[in-house]
């Protein structure tokens, strides 16, 4: 009863103030706010700062700053195997498998339709037919850089606005369809398996998404926006595997897509496997 109460509360409170509000006060520079909420924060979650680059919360501009905090290189090494595939994040798999009948599992007997969750691109609805996922859960305290499982050029980058319900496991095991409504930034990759997504889920009181090739808040909250990137020029996007694609302003998911038999996923990775960005995770 209390987890449906939970997931009640969420439907009837205005997420996107409370996202909103929480967002002001991560963003705010003044010296007793930020420090206020980073030293309550690191506290409440043991936030391991030896890994991070600056271990001095003092010094971050911002909760967000602080949030987003970039780490050591040695912290995170990338796998140097050149036909692995990476977690492209610190956090859990919450599932893993295949996406059948254009449905992937959400959790146990619960499903998100594929072709919706993807803002009904049908150009790549077939390239991913029978295909496998992985969907990483990132928690408080995580770090929350998200970065790229393969080498990939960026084709279509598409932002969705919508819900933004939490995304933890009681949310996940009650409301259907909760990646498709959620709001979520879906970017779309070539690589040498074929195309490859990696889609960043928001969720309540995530004050923003951002990608490093593009402006700060350049995504419009009220209306869906697709950006297209050439293959060759100046604004082409090419990472190679660990780069950085993005960031999250507050906790949420990270859903990575491959096509039908082009990645073995690892024996040693399993639902409530605990993940770290670099380690190899699967193989192709």
């Amino acid at each position: 009863m209390d987890n449906y109460l939970f997931v009640l509360f969420q439907y009837l409170v205005p997420k996107k103030l409370i996202s909103d509000l929480i967002g002001f006060f991560a963003k705010s520079e003044n010296y007793y706010i930020k420090t206020f909420f980073i030293k309550n924060f690191q506290k409440a979650y043991d936030v391991n700062l030896k890994e991070a680059v600056q271990a001095d919360v003092t010094l971050y501009s911002s909760f967000n700053s602080f949030f987003t905090r970039p780490l050591k290189p040695e912290s995170r090494p990338i796998d140097k195997n050149i036909k692995s595939v990476v977690s492209p994040a610190d956090g859990v798999i919450s599932q893993i498998g295949n996406i059948n009948s254009g449905k992937i599992i959400q959790a146990k007997g619960v499903y998100f339709n594929f072709l919706s969750f993807i803002g009904n691109n049908k150009e790549y609805i077939g390239k991913f037919k029978e295909g496998s996922f992985s969907t990483i859960y990132l928690s408080p305290k995580d770090y929350h850089r998200v970065h790229i499982p393969i080498d990939g050029k960026l084709s279509q980058m598409v932002y969705i606005p919508g819900k933004l319900f939490s995304v933890n496991k009681i949310t996940t095991r009650t409301v259907k369809n909760l990646y498709s409504i959620n709001e979520r930034l879906v970017c779309f990759f070539d690589t040498v398996l074929g195309p490859m997504l990696v889609v960043l889920v928001g969720a309540m009181i995530v004050s923003g998404i951002s990608v490093k090739w593009e402006k700060e808040n350049c995504f419009n909250q009220e209306k869906i926006q697709k950006f297209v990137y050439p293959s060759i020029g100046k604004d082409s996007v090419f990472l190679k595997k660990g780069e950085e694609i993005g960031r999250f302003m507050l906790g949420s998911t990270v859903v990575i897509c491959f096509g039908k038999n082009k990645v073995n996923w690892s024996n040693n990775v399993s639902i409530n496997s605990k993940v770290k960005m670099g380690q190899p995770i699967g193989t192709f």
